[in-house]
């Protein structure tokens, strides 16, 4: 993949306040951690970190306008305004910065909500967003030690954080994120099933 990283760099952080863009330069970082630690590609780890908050700081109207007038995801606005930039941030790195990697657009798009099936760039950059060094909220610590033995052990300890603030606050929950926690919960159940499977044993003959 071959992109202007500096000049993304550059234009991205205008975008947002600088304590916001230190919050992006600690999800750049924690994301190549991740990627290197799980096996995927840090390059592709960073450009989606470096952009995923792009559309933050915007107006909430002018990111309800591109959604509604690009025909996004709709049903987003039926839901509180800090989940609308996602969906923005992807489109932006798409149809202004030209990016063209399904996986580096989706990890964007769902770094805020999660989704079922995450690709691994999708949990990636979701969870390097929980656990950037700059973050400090109850539990952050929590999310951080899961993260070192799974990256669906780190996403669900995010998730239950996100949900309990939430309901402590009475707010509405976007339902791709309770999908998403019940995915993974399924994923290392699976997992664990198959770790405790005992091999066939050899037919031996009479």
């Amino acid at each position: 993949m071959e992109f202007d990283r500096e000049a993304l760099i550059k234009h991205v952080s205008s975008q947002m306040p600088e304590k916001r863009w230190r919050h992006t330069l600690g999800v750049m970082q924690s994301a190549i951690e991740l990627a290197q630690r799980y096996g995927a590609d840090p390059v592709r780890a960073e450009l989606a970190a470096i952009i995923h908050d792009v559309a933050k700081y915007w107006p909430v109207q002018r990111q309800a306008s591109v959604i509604a007038e690009n025909q996004l995801n709709v049903d987003l606005l039926n839901y509180d305004a800090p989940m609308w930039h996602s969906e923005v941030g992807a489109y932006v790195a798409e149809y202004e910065y030209g990016i063209e990697d399904r996986e580096v657009i989706d990890a964007i798009r769902y770094h805020t909500s999660g989704r079922e099936n995450m690709t691994l760039l999708d949990k990636i950059v979701c969870l390097a967003d929980y656990i950037e060094p700059g973050r400090d909220f109850p539990g952050v610590d929590l999310i951080r030690e899961k993260a070192k033995l799974s990256l669906e052990e780190g996403l669900i300890a995010g998730f239950d954080s996100t949900l309990r603030i939430l309901v402590e606050r009475n707010q509405q929950i976007f339902p791709t994120t309770v999908l998403a926690r019940n995915d993974l919960l399924r994923q290392l159940t699976q997992r664990e099933q198959a770790s405790h499977a005992k091999p066939m044993s050899e037919n031996k003959g009479g």
